[in-house]
């Protein structure tokens, strides 16, 4: 039975059972371990919704070689970026450079020597981590500390997929500063920042549902998607939204609504495969601009 307090999990994949349990032997103090004797059973585990940390592949094998199954993995972005260490017999390891052509991490060879395996292993976990960490720093607004336009992007594609399959309404809120460069002109850059921080703390809290995504859009634009959400729905959270920032009563005073407010454009699609997901952005592009041009710290509609 798998243990389910250890941190990490790796999968060794060896058609000899004495090699795997060895390495499980070695590893099990450590690391939950899950084994495959062949390549069906391996990818099928890989691509499981609790996918392996790292992968221990050996290389020669019946049916489907470890090269084979290594190509599969790197092959699809769901196990594309799980490690892969192969094992290798010593008279192997010029072959093993193969391995690396195909996305392979590193290998280990046959008779195993246990401080060079788990120093291996250990090494490739941390390169993981840190690289995990840094993608999602990636998509991280370093200000206001929630989703970036790059971030958005991805997501929005994934929703409106999602809602063509499921038949149900997409919408998006795009949520405007009204006049924020008088903000900035009358207090400071540092101000602007405090106040870019506390919108988007104010959007975040006013969002009730468990599946909305929040995203700076840029400068002080930002983004709600909100899945299976009508237009109805999307003008209540936007509401919502609108008077909890107003009711902050942060100082603007040069500007005509004297406290920092929001101009929200609210837009509803029910997607299919005749129009994209720029249609649903432009939509709520167009509603905030009507939003603007008829007095600000208001909320207009579109919905197709």
């Amino acid at each position: 039975m798998e243990r389910t307090d250890l941190p990490e999990k790796i999968l060794i994949v060896d058609d000899n059972k004495q090699n795997i349990e060895i390495l499980m032997n070695l590893l099990k103090d450590e690391f939950r371990i899950v084994a495959a004797v062949n390549g069906e059973r391996a990818i099928k585990l890989a691509k499981s919704d609790s996918p392996p940390d790292l992968i221990l592949l050996d290389i020669i094998m019946p049916e489907m070689d470890g090269y084979q199954i290594c190509e599969i993995l790197k092959n699809d972005i769901a196990t594309r970026n799980i490690p892969i260490i192969f094992i290798t017999a010593v008279s192997e390891i010029m072959d093993a450079t193969k391995g690396f052509a195909l996305g392979a991490a590193d290998y280990i060879t046959k008779p195993f020597h246990p401080p060079f395996v788990k120093a291996r292993i250990r090494l490739q976990l941390n390169l993981k981590r840190k690289q995990e960490l840094l993608e999602e720093y990636a998509f991280i607004d370093a200000l206001t500390e929630i989703p970036n336009r790059r971030r958005f992007d991805e997501l929005i594609v994934n929703e409106w997929n999602k809602a063509i399959i499921t038949k149900n309404p997409l919408s998006l809120l795009m949520i405007d500063l009204d006049h924020f460069k008088m903000v900035n002109d009358t207090y400071g850059h540092g101000c602007g920042d405090e106040v870019l921080q506390k919108v988007s703390k104010t959007i975040r809290e006013s969002l009730q549902q468990t599946d909305t995504f929040l995203t700076r859009y840029g400068g002080e634009e930002f983004v709600v998607i909100l899945p299976s959400a009508n237009i109805e729905t999307s003008c209540h959270i936007a509401e919502i939204i609108k008077n909890n920032i107003e009711n902050l009563k942060m100082p603007n005073q040069n500007s005509p609504t004297v406290y920092v407010t929001v101009s929200i454009g609210a837009a509803t699609v029910i997607p299919d495969e005749k129009c994209k997901p720029q249609d649903l952005i432009d939509d709520a592009d167009k509603a905030l601009y009507l939003a603007k041009k008829n007095g600000r710290n208001r909320i207009e509609k579109i919905q197709q």
